[in-house]
């Protein structure tokens, strides 16, 4: 958000505030309710005000004097919360509070008539192995224990649930990690072409071979072969494989000279293997092979309470990355730990991805979230903002439009309500008038040639006025106005 103003009286209740306050990474400043309003004139960065709710004398004069800002009451306080007082934070403060009532200032900011959305760039995102539950322990604890050694490793689990980044984190922790580190996807790759991947050809092995070429295991000499989705390998392949592992040796295609090979294998599947070897799709001799060490890769469901770890930490890099940042209230991580995750953490790394190119550096709540990943009933606030904002707003549409101007386009609607006021009316007469009387005169005006251009339909007459039906009904009953 942008800076926060903390008006209180009592010293400790600023510092305890301006300390929360920075723990989430927010800007803000702290003064006496005596030096609050001339603050306020002179500060135009000012996002949202926390205010001493027993500062009663100045809470009333400074929400109507900056409407446009919104007010969170701090402690007890029988004031009530309408308007720019958006809410309440009862003491002593806790985040989720605090984040709740943020969520709400930015709300009424974002939503405020006259204010604009920005668009961010897309944000590249990345997964990791981070988690506090004992299902992640026990793989970081699996991985220290295997790192060492030479065995081959299978790492086993669910599409999205980072078998790579166990993979990785494999080599990276062995005496390989200054070797290289080569993926290869067995399903992504024809089983024809798969046999010269992995070992490379002479010149002239096949048509269109017209040069020598270096496979995947020789790329790998030294370091980790990561061969990801190994139940997809085609049978005559896996034979070829298993005789590498055995021998440790291969052969280019094409070629008659044994190459030594230097490498350790660590494979990864979604895929049932026992009941592909059952069912004659796998090889029992090649599963024992690369079964030496298993790693099962959890999925996140079974393990929700990493969920704001992993939040944090793609958060973390999307904002070291690109600068944008978002934040969560507790009822959002609360639904979204309550989601299946079908994709593991892939979705939830795309779920980020999309939440930081919709609400960038703003808090997210239950509402925010797309309609699969709300588990929780949303928080139904909505901006009730004071009159004299709507007011203004509504006379900045009328008459701040430049008539000069071949950008700016009405709907034949509004151009007639325009040309309704063309003339002398715009004219002071020379005794003066009461404006007030006057706004309201028109207003009135307004509204009742809109409603009787659209047959008393109050939606369609909303939309023609550009405000929202609960308020042209407000506005309605104001001025008691009816079809009768």
């Amino acid at each position: 958000m942008s800076k926060i103003l903390i008006i209180s009286e009592p010293e400790a209740r600023r510092v305890s505030l301006q300390t929360i306050l920075t723990f989430m990474g927010e800007q803000s400043e702290e003064v006496l309710p005596a030096q609050a309003a001339s603050h306020l004139q002179s500060d135009q960065a000012l996002g949202a005000i926390l205010i001493d709710a027993e500062a009663t004398s100045v809470i009333d004069a400074l929400s109507q004097a900056y409407p446009h800002l919104p007010f969170v009451l701090v402690g007890q306080s029988s004031q009530a919360c309408s308007g720019n007082l958006v809410g309440r934070v009862a003491e002593p403060v806790t985040y989720p509070q605090l984040t709740q009532m943020l969520h709400r200032c930015q709300a009424y900011l974002s939503r405020r008539p006259g204010s604009a959305t920005s668009v961010q760039n897309k944000t590249k995102l990345f997964r990791s192995l981070i988690g506090k539950s004992a299902e992640i322990q026990a793989v970081r604890h699996m991985i220290e224990q295997v790192a060492p050694t030479e065995a081959n490793v299978l790492i086993l689990g669910e599409s999205g649930t980072g078998k790579e980044v166990v993979a990785r984190n494999v080599h990276y922790l062995s005496n390989r990690k200054s070797g290289p580190f080569i993926p290869v996807n067995c399903g992504a790759i024809p089983g024809e072409l798969l046999e010269s991947e992995l070992f490379g050809h002479e010149k002239g092995a096949f048509t269109g071979a017209v040069s020598s070429r270096k496979g995947r295991f020789e790329l790998a000499e030294g370091g980790t072969l990561f061969l990801d989705e190994i139940g997809d390998m085609p049978l005559q392949m896996q034979v070829k494989l298993l005789r590498v592992l055995q021998e440790r040796t291969y052969e280019r295609v094409g070629g008659v000279k044994p190459i030594p090979c230097n490498v350790r294998v660590i494979a990864a599947t979604h895929r049932d293997l026992e009941t592909m070897i059952s069912e004659g799709n796998f090889r029992e001799d090649l599963y024992y092979r690369l079964n030496v060490f298993p790693i099962d890769s959890p999925p996140l469901r079974e393990r929700s309470e990493d969920i704001p770890l992993l939040l944090q930490e793609l958060v973390s890099r999307a904002e070291n990355e690109s600068g944008s940042t978002v934040k969560f209230t507790q009822a959002s991580l609360q639904s979204l730990m309550e989601h299946p995750w079908a994709g593991n953490v892939r979705e939830l790394s795309n779920l980020v991805e999309r939440l930081l190119i919709l609400y960038p550096n703003r808090v997210v709540d239950v509402g925010d979230l797309p309609p699969k990943y709300q588990h929780l009933e949303a928080d139904g606030y909505e901006p009730d903002y004071p009159e004299e904002l709507l007011e203004r707003e509504a006379i900045n549409a009328l008459f701040g439009a430049d008539d000069d101007s071949d950008d700016k386009t009405l709907d034949d609607s509004s151009a007639e309500m325009q040309g309704a006021m063309t003339g002398d009316s715009h004219n002071l007469p020379q005794d003066g008038l009461n404006l007030k009387e006057y706004l309201a005169d028109l207003e009135v005006n307004l509204i009742t040639q809109a409603l009787e251009q659209q047959e008393w339909v109050v939606a369609r007459a909303a939309e023609v006025l550009g405000m929202r039906r609960t308020t042209l009904v407000e506005k309605m009953r104001k001025y008691g106005l009816s079809k009768e």
